[in-house]
């Protein structure tokens, strides 16, 4: 599941060199390291607990990030100007991850990720009360249509497990939090710090629990590697889309997220032969549009403020002469 990349563009502005193609590249390889670390999840928890399987994924982040990060970055890498709400930030992905791993369990991958897929559109909707922004009727289209979307895939008779789209629900509100949380702390944290964090709550919280998840079948030298694998393709994809930012702005960025959900069907088809129903195909679609939406209000917005810089710049140029 992605860990939604709001912390990034507090630091994009600064650093923009604006190459969009190879941004848009990064995104796509991104969003497939995460339908691929969600379709290995979904393999191991058929035949593993979920608090293991995270517990081996946020373990294997910290140490990566700690062997390829730490020696260039230094204190900075934990160093944060609001601890308080960054931990918070971090407990909500850890819940947010742990529900999804229990929807991956019991769903197919592409449902259970567009259905997360809500959770941007109802970040736009929590932003205008919450933070102040401007909702305007491009954010309540979106909404309403994300909404409608996802009820063409948990419609009743569409065979999916009802516990397994309560969790994906809960996995939604986490990711919610989560993705305010990121908004709230753009500003005054870095990107790489609260990814650090994140790896580290993760791993101390499910870590912690390891000794009594330690039940069942050993695994195989296979799922060895694929315990491995997830927290390779889980920092992977952070360190590609941190990446990104730098190429391209959020708005540009924001679209091609959805391409995640073609890469889980195309993996969920090939590797468990499962392949979405004609409704439940029209609802990821309708999904994808209304984020495609909330991407160009976002691009609008960014616009907007662009000419609104420019213009008071002129005026301050015009008024010293």
């Amino acid at each position: 599941m992605q860990s939604q990349q709001g912390g990034e563009e507090g630091e994009k502005s600064s650093k923009l060199q604006p190459r969009p193609f190879l941004g848009v590249l990064l995104v796509v390889v991104a969003t497939m390291f995460f339908a691929s670390m969600d379709t290995t999840t979904k393999y191991l928890t058929m035949r593993y607990n979920v608090p293991m399987v995270m517990a081996v994924r946020y373990m294997v982040q910290v140490l990566l990030m700690m062997t390829f990060l730490a020696p260039t970055q230094g204190r900075s890498l934990v160093q944060t100007t609001r601890t308080g709400l960054v931990t918070l930030r971090s407990f909500s992905l850890v819940v947010a991850s742990l529900f999804f791993g229990w929807a991956l369990q019991r769903m197919p991958v592409a449902e259970s990720t567009a259905i997360i897929f809500l959770a941007p559109i109802l970040v736009v909707l929590m932003a205008g009360p919450l933070l102040k922004e401007r909702i305007g009727i491009m954010g309540w289209l979106a909404a309403g249509g994300g909404f409608l979307g996802v009820l063409c895939i948990v419609r009743p008779g569409g065979g999916l497990d009802a516990l397994g789209v309560a969790c994906a629900f809960m996995a939604v509100a986490a990711n919610v939090t989560y993705q305010l949380l990121s908004r709230v702390l753009a500003a005054s944290e870095r990107t790489l710090t609260m990814l650090f964090h994140s790896a580290i709550v993760g791993a101390i919280c499910f870590g912690s629990a390891l000794p009594w998840l330690l039940r069942g079948e050993t695994p195989s030298h296979f799922h060895i590697l694929l315990f491995l694998t997830i927290g390779f393709l889980g920092a992977m994809a952070h360190f590609c889309f941190t990446l990104a930012y730098r190429f391209c702005s959020a708005s540009q960025v924001a679209p091609v997220n959805y391409m995640q959900l073609v890469w889980a069907s195309l993996l969920g088809w090939g590797i468990f032969e499962h392949m979405p129903d004609g409704l439940s195909m029209v609802g990821m679609l309708i999904i994808m549009i209304s984020g495609l939406i909330i991407a160009t209000k976002a691009r609008l917005e960014e616009r907007r403020m662009e000419a609104h810089l420019l213009l008071k710049k002129e005026s301050v140029t015009a008024g010293e002469h």
